[in-house]
């Protein structure tokens, strides 16, 4: 199955679907920062931005944090996280708007981005 229809066929299950969804969240800040990330735009700590494994870059998603009620809004930026349990890395700088370094969110999606690389 090309990427494309694999791409299509994630989409079309999650709009569905329920559009929230539950797990682990953590932050990548420092390491990353004015690196490339792969939708191809250079990584900024501060940014409201996450990484996910599968969403569709551009996509915006409202996440908050299940012990403080305390919510972000982020664009999906990013592939991760690659640690077993983690639903989503938000930059340094969205999680500490919800006080998360390692957290319990809830992420409900708001708007679906069109997942194309922009290189800037």
């Amino acid at each position: 199955m090309s990427y494309l229809i694999k791409s299509l066929v994630i989409m079309l299950s999650l709009a569905l679907s329920t559009t929230v969804f539950a797990g682990n969240t953590s932050y990548y800040g420092s390491k990353f920062h004015g690196k490339r990330t792969a939708s191809g735009s250079i990584f900024n700590m501060n940014a409201m931005t996450a990484a996910h494994k599968t969403l569709p870059f551009g996509t915006k998603v409202k996440v908050t944090n299940q012990k403080t009620k305390q919510s972000v809004i982020v664009k999906i930026t990013d592939r991760g996280p690659f640690t077993p349990g983690r639903i989503l890395d938000l930059s340094k700088g969205a999680a500490s708007k919800i006080n998360c370094q390692l957290c319990t969110t809830t992420m409900k999606v708001l708007s679906y981005g069109d997942g194309k690389y922009r290189r800037q």
